[in-house]
């Protein structure tokens, strides 16, 4: 029991000396601080203000109007009416709107010939054409959306005037020009989180349709996870470079443990994350107006598994930097190939088992997609307990090869440390 007793009193002491060395090497290296302490609230902020706008609005596009008539004028005012497009030019030919639009004065054309009103009003299809800039995802939907939505609305206008003219009633012209109308029922916890659009469509957890509602829950877990591989990589190897793996001995042992030195620099890192994540998933998500729809004791389950699993695969992997730039250097570029595959970026039905196999042994794959369920879909913490468990395979998995690595290290610096034998050159 004395030995015991004794062993357990030397690992509290070393590890609350890696604690206060591991604290003091953070809060004194600048480099250090930026990465662990301040890149997480800057990059949320910085990210949230690029896409505070949300939703893409006024997409400038061009009207070449062959027509010239009332009908044809009316039809153009249409496009003003929504928030989403604007006609910023009003181009005479089709040279002059392709002009513009190489320009990137304009992301969309759209051509009225000459014979619009005539058919239109003869009861025959009329033909409208639209060119839509393809190359930038976001304005070729706002404006094909706006102007197929004001195209429609105008067809099915003239539509419901001719048959009133042709003596039809008010509900005969309307189920004759709108057949079906889109209704849904929901229970009242589902409609908490719906929005009805002007035209009766029902969007889900994201009622507004924006990008950082989207992108943003995913990013704010990848920038966890990678600030801590670069923060935690840059102490591992100021470690190596400086010898604190020796200095931090106690004088009674020849060397140090392995475990106090994972659980004390696990703790340190824990407890920074803690503050700062919760200055991010509670004040912040609140000043940008992010879907916040988990429960919080789920939201805490779930950011201790996956801090957990984050701070044992930087442990591991900081064993194998010898200087504090390689960190750097070799962990930077994973950040958007890390995106890439927790699916989010693109679907995951889209990307190849084999990748995404690939990306399951990082845990942000796990924690993107739980995160996302928490706390845009209301997700319980049983409906997310399949990534909460494999969030705590990867630390048990990754904590042990910290373990390993940790102890691998200990025994290069004891043979660094261990004095070369001495020998003496032959006499001449």
């Amino acid at each position: 029991m004395n030995r015991f007793t004794h062993q357990m009193t030397s690992y509290w002491q070393q590890m609350l000396s890696v604690m206060r060395n591991e604290f003091r090497t953070i809060f004194t290296d600048a480099g250090v601080v930026l990465i662990l302490v301040l890149a997480l609230i800057i990059y949320a902020t910085v990210y949230s203000m690029a896409y505070g706008a949300q939703v893409l609005r006024n997409v400038p596009i061009g009207v070449v109007d062959e027509c010239r008539t009332p009908t044809s004028r009316s039809l153009i005012e249409t496009f003003n009416a929504g928030p989403n497009t604007y006609v910023a030019y009003n181009p005479t030919s089709m040279e002059e709107a392709k002009d513009l639009f190489f320009k990137r004065k304009i992301y969309g054309v759209v051509y009225i010939p000459s014979d619009y009103e005539e058919k239109l009003l003869g009861g025959l299809q009329a033909n409208v054409a639209i060119y839509a800039d393809a190359s930038y995802f976001l304005m070729y939907r706002q404006v094909f959306q706006e102007v197929v939505t004001s195209i429609g609305a105008t067809g099915a206008m003239v539509e419901f005037q001719r048959l009133i003219a042709k003596g039809a009633n008010l509900p005969q012209a309307q189920a004759t020009t709108q057949p079906v109308i889109v209704g849904i029922t929901a229970n009242e916890e589902v409609c908490r989180r719906m929005v009805y659009n002007s035209i009766g469509l029902v969007t889900a957890l994201n009622p507004y349709l924006g990008y950082g509602t989207f992108v943003m829950p995913a990013i704010i877990m990848v920038i966890i996870q990678q600030t801590m591989l670069i923060g935690i990589g840059m102490i591992g190897g100021t470690w190596r470079e400086f010898g604190l793996y020796r200095k931090l001995c106690p004088p009674d042992r020849k060397r140090m443990s392995t475990l106090p030195i994972v659980l004390g620099k696990a703790l340190v890192y824990g407890m920074i994350y803690s503050v700062t994540t919760f200055y991010i998933l509670g004040l912040h998500y609140k000043l940008f107006h992010y879907p916040m729809n988990g429960a919080t004791g789920t939201i805490v389950v779930f950011m201790l598994a996956y801090m957990a699993a984050c701070i044992a695969l930087g442990i591991a992997i900081s064993t194998l930097f010898r200087y504090r730039e390689n960190s750097l250097l070799l962990l930077l570029w994973t950040s958007i190939p890390l995106l890439m595959l927790s699916g989010v970026s693109y679907p995951r039905e889209g990307i190849p088992d084999w990748l995404f196999n690939l990306g399951q042994i990082f845990p942000s794959s796990h924690g993107v997609n739980a995160f996302i369920r928490i706390q845009s879909m209301g997700a319980s913490l049983s409906e997310v307990l399949p990534e909460i468990r494999m969030l705590c395979i990867l630390a048990l998995v990754y904590g042990g090869l910290a373990c390993i690595g940790i102890h691998l290290v200990l025994n290069r610096a004891d043979k660094d440390d261990i004095p070369a034998p001495h020998t003496s050159e032959p006499e001449k």
